[in-house]
């Protein structure tokens, strides 16, 4: 009687092993496996990432007019560099030229991610300059994410913005923060061209 019990205790304990060592096993269901990994993104695919992310920072203030208008001329640059390779070959680049396309395009990642954590925000102010200075900034983070305002365009509205807020705070710092009715005017007729340059680079069809 003691022998069959112990024989039984042992069968019991090697069905039980067997058990585990099933359950252990790892799964070879499909839906278990690992997906393959995602093709690699395109040069396209980058440069839209991109001016996606140059835009939000135009929209929300943390990239600044000057900021703006140094990341859209080195897209601008790398834009052109693109063409020029794949003319040289049949509409193709070849690898080292993607390589050195990817390493261009890490480099400007970077900078738009510092350029919009760093201290410099745009600050407009609660009055009718200021107010335009938003206005406009935002109709060119509009033009940049719809893609009617392409690197170039957006460098030069840029620039031009950079210079009507350098001269707003120029004038301001002279006259105690405020400014004369003569300077409204000439800040007006400024941001009028602005908004005119705007309106002709979101509607040339480039």
């Amino acid at each position: 009687m003691k022998r069959t019990l112990f024989t039984l205790a042992v069968a019991a304990l090697i069905a039980s092993g067997s058990a585990f060592a099933q359950q252990s096993q790892p799964s070879t269901s499909p839906a278990a496996q690992t997906q393959p990994n995602q093709p690699a993104p395109t040069v396209n695919d980058r440069k839209q990432d991109q001016q996606g992310r140059i835009a939000n920072g135009v929209d929300s203030g943390q990239l600044t007019a000057g900021e703006t208008k140094n990341l859209e001329s080195r897209e601008s640059n790398l834009n052109r560099e693109v063409r020029d390779d794949r003319s040289a070959d049949n509409g193709k680049l070849t690898s080292a030229e993607r390589q050195q396309i990817n390493h261009q395009q890490n480099d400007l990642s970077h900078s738009i991610y510092q350029d919009k954590h760093n201290a410099n925000v745009a600050h407009y102010g609660n009055n009718g300059v200021g107010q335009r200075r938003e206005n406009q900034q935002d109709r060119i983070a509009q033009g940049i994410r719809s893609g009617s305002m392409n690197a170039n365009e957006t460098a030069r509205t840029e620039n031009r913005e950079k210079g009507i807020n350098e001269q707003i705070h120029a004038d301001r710092q002279a006259n105690g923060g405020k400014l004369t009715g003569q300077e409204h005017r000439q800040i007006n007729r400024d941001q009028n061209g602005a908004s005119r340059q705007i309106y002709r680079q979101k509607h040339n069809g480039k």
